[in-house]
């Protein structure tokens, strides 16, 4: 999610300001909470194009459309580039990918009742102006200069940017679409338990996930194309990070690493200003090129958190970032996959002795392999598939052990049965998809853009 900050906030004038505002977000089990992000491609469903900002069809339609629901405009300038509601967000990815980041909820009912809600809402108003919306990883059919740019100051920084840090900066941008869930720590030893976990199994998710293909209409040999496209990304923000799994980690490690992250920009009266690859630090002590003199205040900081892009992320929560985007029922069993796993003491540490031992050349050998191999990645032995038939066996548990249930009387273990049928027959949505394009589709990705639609 990104929108501009609500404030600057208090200056920061010491590093130990930045580990306090992580720490300070610990909290008891009682108050935890799932929070789910899902990005979707926007499309005309004449021309299958994806759709410009402005016109009949298009992104600003769509924002105005919801506001019937309630939703508050957010805007950049003259232009709404966001909406707000309660604890809920709509934003704008670069290629006019339409975001929800939803409440934090207690369960995954609720959780399952936002999604529901909310793609109920964007399907009416789709409807009204011709458009459609789906949930890939990556977009089948069009090239990047065929995806217009968002009109987000943000944006226009990153877009000049990225090109000189790697080539697929630039796809990740404009082509690209995840699921991701957020989820609460109970201390700071608890977060660096779950910071492991998730980041050791991330690539288990990408594998139960998979769904991007296709590369401009023809198959690009890819389980995942998503998730490979972070690797040529940017190095100084993305891939493995070695120190989580380091002694000494904690919340001042991760502080020291956002510090060596290189800058995008600061916002200022309502503007982006341009400070690409200047240093935080520079900023702490007024020495910023972009801004000499100024120091930045806490806003700027959040703002900075956002532009780091490991799997796993870490704000006042942490954020499980391997997924590609998928259909409705898959947008419900990724928190289920986490929360199985992560938000019960016995499914965390049997999640824990599933990957202790692993060295950092595991971590890396599942990075690269699983987005081209996916769920048949060789594997100590073993494959993937093996790996995530034990994850959702204790992520099962775990949900069974949360005991919460809905008004039928059923608990969450449901939502993990899209998983648990795609790694007992070892086949994806990537699978599926491709078998289609060489079979009924007949060659063509054009149908994805009916039988994925929401």
């Amino acid at each position: 999610m990104s929108r501009p900050p609500e404030s600057q906030g208090e200056p920061i004038t010491d590093k130990r300001q930045l580990v306090e505002y992580l720490a300070s977000a610990v909290k008891p089990k009682s108050d935890w909470r799932i929070g789910t992000e899902h990005e979707k491609f926007a499309y005309d469903l004449k021309s299958l194009r994806p759709l410009p900002y402005e016109g009949e069809t298009g992104i600003r339609a769509i924002l105005e459309g919801m506001l019937r629901f309630g939703w508050e405009p957010i805007r950049e300038g003259d232009k709404i580039i966001a909406l707000s509601m309660d604890k809920c967000a709509i934003t704008l990815e670069p290629g006019g990918q339409f975001e929800l980041s939803g409440a934090p909820l207690e369960t995954l009912h609720q959780t399952c009742s936002e999604v529901h809600q909310h793609l109920a809402q964007v399907k009416e108003v789709c409807g009204e102006i011709g458009a459609g919306m789906m949930g890939l990883g990556f977009n089948p059919k069009w090239r990047r200069e065929d995806i217009p740019w968002m009109p987000k100051g943000r944006y226009k920084i990153m877009r000049d940017y990225m090109p000189k840090k790697g080539s697929l900066g630039l796809d990740m941008m404009l082509r690209t679409c995840t699921i991701q869930t957020n989820l609460d720590f109970l201390s700071e030893a608890d977060m660096v338990q779950k910071f492991r976990v998730s980041l050791a199994l991330q690539p288990v998710a990408t594998a139960l996930f998979a769904s991007s293909p296709f590369t401009e209409g023809k198959p690009n040999g890819f389980q995942s194309f998503r998730s490979h496209i972070w690797t040529d990304t940017d190095p100084d923000r993305c891939g493995v990070l070695p120190f989580v799994f380091e002694d000494g980690m904690g919340f001042e490690r991760y502080v020291d690493y956002l510090l060596d992250v290189p800058m995008y920009f600061v916002y200022r009266d309502g503007q982006y200003i341009d400070v690409a690859g200047q240093s935080f630090r520079d900023f702490m002590e007024g020495r910023l090129p972009g801004l000499p003199g100024q120091i930045p205040g806490m806003g700027d900081w959040t703002d900075h958190m956002t532009t780091s892009f490991p799997e796993v992320r870490l704000k006042r929560y942490l954020e499980m970032r391997g997924a590609d985007g998928g259909p409705w029922r898959r947008i419900c069993a990724l928190p289920a996959f986490w929360v199985g796993l992560l938000y019960d003491d016995t499914a965390q540490n049997a999640a824990w002795d599933l990957v202790k031992d692993w060295t950092l050349e595991d971590h890396q050998t599942l990075r690269d392999s699983v987005p081209r191999l996916g769920l048949r990645t060789p594997f100590r032995g073993g494959t993937v598939r093996d790996l995530a038939l034990e994850c959702l066996k204790i992520a099962r548990a775990g949900l069974r052990a949360r005991a919460f249930r809905d008004s039928m009387g059923d608990d969450e273990t449901h939502f993990l049965d899209t998983l648990v049928a795609i790694a007992q027959g070892d086949r994806t949505q990537s699978d599926e998809m491709l078998e289609a394009y060489e079979g009924r589709w007949g060659g063509s990705v054009d149908p994805v853009f009916r039988e994925y639609a929401y």
